[in-house]
């Protein structure tokens, strides 16, 4: 009689080269659902810049506030279009431009930092669950 160990074949005893599973039902939502979500904390944060900037902004007030108003709006049109690759791109690219906002007021370029780094987590756990 052979024990367990002994019936096994070479083919059951070594890894496959399969894709690894994530083990969500549906992974392709799961990371629109992260990426929008993402973006739609930004509109937040972005929003609650603003009376902010009306108060220490001095003469930048104008083009602080009607570039966080373009990027709000930029974030909330992207949250919607997270069904299409190029919407993850444009992420990474309106952060950027919210970094370069810092030209305006500092706080547009903390807020960029802050969620370019969210933004770069994000596209990470995209690549590590979609490959």
């Amino acid at each position: 009689m052979t024990g367990p160990e002994e019936d096994a074949t070479p083919a059951e005893s070594t890894p496959t080269a399969a894709p690894r599973r994530s083990g969500l039902k549906n992974p392709q939502a799961a990371v629109r659902g992260l990426g929008a979500g993402t973006l739609v904390l930004e509109v937040i944060v972005l929003l609650l810049t603003i009376a902010p900037l009306t108060v220490i902004a001095g003469d930048r007030k104008g083009p602080a506030i009607t570039a966080v108003l373009v990027a709000t709006v930029l974030a909330i049109v992207l949250a919607g279009s997270m069904k299409r690759d190029w919407a993850w791109t444009a992420g990474a690219v309106l952060q950027g431009l919210l970094l370069a906002g810092g030209f305006l007021h500092w706080t547009l370029a903390a807020v960029g930092v802050i969620f370019g780094l969210t933004w770069a987590y994000a596209m990470h756990v995209r690549r590590s669950i979609l490959g």
